[in-house]
């Protein structure tokens, strides 16, 4: 009887032992809302962990309001919390200032980086037969902006940079209607930010015949944005670079993620994006040089996978 119940003890020890082993390794990845890109996104990135991990990492996605809740949220969150946002809000909340004034945090500090995700690409595009090319060929067209948008703010602000704004007509379309107003002709561009290739840019192209205004590396000093070559061929009809502006968006977590979890999913990350892309081509507009545009530190487990990759990694974010 003694050595039935030694036996019996022994197999359930295994049996929880081998459990421990093999549990998976469970990350929150919040994303944006799920009407966005940018949630279909972290959808294509679970996959892609479970599929590289052979199930040992399980990413759950939840939905966000925005990036501001993202960074906020990283003050209060446990455990492998993964989200996205621009680095510049990182900054800020680093900094109380802005939308994170008198919402100082200590956990801001413990903000850490993983990897670069498709940043939000500029496309100020025009219907071909306009002639348009350049930022100064915008004046005596009608532009549709959108509203509430970071495309409809940005673009706002370049017709301001540019002393465009009493030289532009504004079209007062919305911006899901843009494709047909510009088959249509009752506009001659829109402007939209999203990853590239951009869906309504690709049916306008398709359907209507584009280029894309091109800009010079002093325009896009002007902007302070960060300067994005968007690859000839990458529309129909466009077959030469595209020099516009874009804004960074960056997978972080915090140092509460152990150094092994934090390699193992950017490793798989990088791994697996090439397949990413074959499926969805925004993952193609990801490099590693896009790593430069971080800000603040990066995770010691991602680190320890860019120096092994040889990816290069400034200063100031080891």
């Amino acid at each position: 009887m003694k050595l039935f119940k030694h036996a019996l003890v022994a197999g359930i020890c295994a049996v929880a032992l081998a459990g421990a082993a093999n549990a998976e390794t469970r990350v929150t990845y919040k994303s944006a809302k799920t009407s966005s890109s940018y949630y279909q996104m972290g959808v294509q990135i679970a996959e892609a962990v479970k599929a590289g991990t052979n199930g040992d990492i399980i990413v759950t996605v939840e939905e966000s309001q925005g990036s501001v809740q993202n960074v906020m949220e990283a003050a209060v969150r446990s455990g492998n919390y993964v989200f996205t946002t621009p680095p510049a809000l990182v900054e800020l909340a680093h900094s109380g200032k802005a939308m994170f004034e008198g919402k100082d945090n200590p956990k801001f500090d413990e903000i850490r980086a993983l990897f670069p995700i498709p940043s939000l690409t500029m496309h100020f595009v025009m219907r071909a037969d306009t002639g348009a090319k350049t930022i100064s060929d915008l004046a005596g067209k009608s532009i549709l902006l959108g509203k509430g948008s970071f495309g409809a703010r940005e673009g706002a602000k370049y017709l301001k940079i540019f002393d465009l704004e009493d030289k532009v007509a504004l079209a007062s379309v919305e911006l899901n209607a843009a494709v047909a107003a510009l088959k249509n002709k009752q506009i001659d561009g829109f402007v939209t930010a999203g990853s590239y290739p951009a869906p309504n840019v690709i049916e306008a192209a398709a359907s209507t015949g584009v280029t894309l205004i091109s800009m010079t590396d002093d325009e896009v000093g002007r902007t302070k944005r960060t300067k994005l070559v968007i690859p000839a061929g990458t529309y129909a009809g466009v077959d030469t670079d595209t020099v516009t502006t874009s804004l960074p968006v960056i997978a972080y977590t915090t140092t509460d993620m152990d150094d092994a979890t934090a390699y193992e999913l950017t490793k798989t990350y990088w791994e697996e994006k090439a397949k990413m892309g074959d499926a969805n081509p925004w993952w193609n507009g990801v490099d590693g040089e896009m790593v430069a545009n971080i800000y603040g530190k990066i995770h010691p487990g991602a680190l320890k996978y860019y120096d092994e990759a040889g990816i290069a990694v400034p200063d100031r974010a080891r």
